[in-house]
């Protein structure tokens, strides 16, 4: 189950499992997006409880439990704090920290007892940089929110992947440069199932 999977990431997660022969149920807020790499797909809108519960049970109908469950869903922004309206500022955090939550709070009844959750994080103590306020503080929290959640869940592995750069559409969003050398995306879905076949959990840097 891919929460975000439209995005570069999320995609590219689908594509590698659907081709690895994996039954992959697609979260979106567009599901036409993401709908020509599997047939399982679901709207939601991250930002409303009702959407994301809703999603789960339409999920329900299609699949009996998810063995692995993967949250890619982020955004980002670069504003001052000063020039950031609250609204911005939820739109961040909702998407990267709330939405994450919201998405595991309403899926743990699907998973199976041994499942493996896996979030996309960030090393956000490298992203302490001026316009940066929003995203660096959400993917901060959304780091505490899994390592709580680990110890929890304890039948269950959580892990929170925290990549360098990564070559997608996000990088339009910033006004600086991609760094070079920046992960392709399938490159990091194949990095996320292999941590998922040798049974990782905790923090991954990649």
């Amino acid at each position: 189950m891919i929460w975000g999977a439209s995005g570069g990431i999320g995609s590219a997660l689908v594509k590698h499992l659907a081709d690895g022969g994996w039954t992959v149920l697609s979260v979106a807020r567009d599901p036409g997006a993401v709908s020509y790499l599997t047939s399982e797909v679901v709207a939601a809108d991250l930002g409303e409880p009702e959407s994301v519960e809703q999603a789960v049970e339409q999920a329900r109908a299609l699949v009996e439990s998810v063995d692995l469950w993967i949250y890619a869903a982020g955004d980002i922004a670069s504003v001052k704090v000063e020039e950031m309206s609250p609204n911005d500022w939820a739109r961040i955090l909702t998407a990267n920290l709330s939405g994450a939550y919201l998405a595991a709070h309403y899926s743990l009844p699907l998973l199976a007892g041994d499942a493996h959750m896996v979030f996309l994080g960030a090393v956000s103590e490298r992203l302490h940089l001026p316009g940066l306020a929003a995203y660096a503080s959400a993917k901060a929290g959304l780091e505490a929110f899994a390592d709580v959640l680990r110890k929890e869940q304890r039948g269950r592995r959580v892990t929170i992947v925290r990549p360098k750069a990564v070559d997608t559409s996000l990088w339009e969003k910033v006004p600086f440069s991609m760094p070079h050398g920046a992960m392709e995306p399938e490159e990091l879905s194949a990095r996320i199932l292999e941590a998922y076949e040798e049974g990782h959990k905790g923090v991954l840097d990649l």
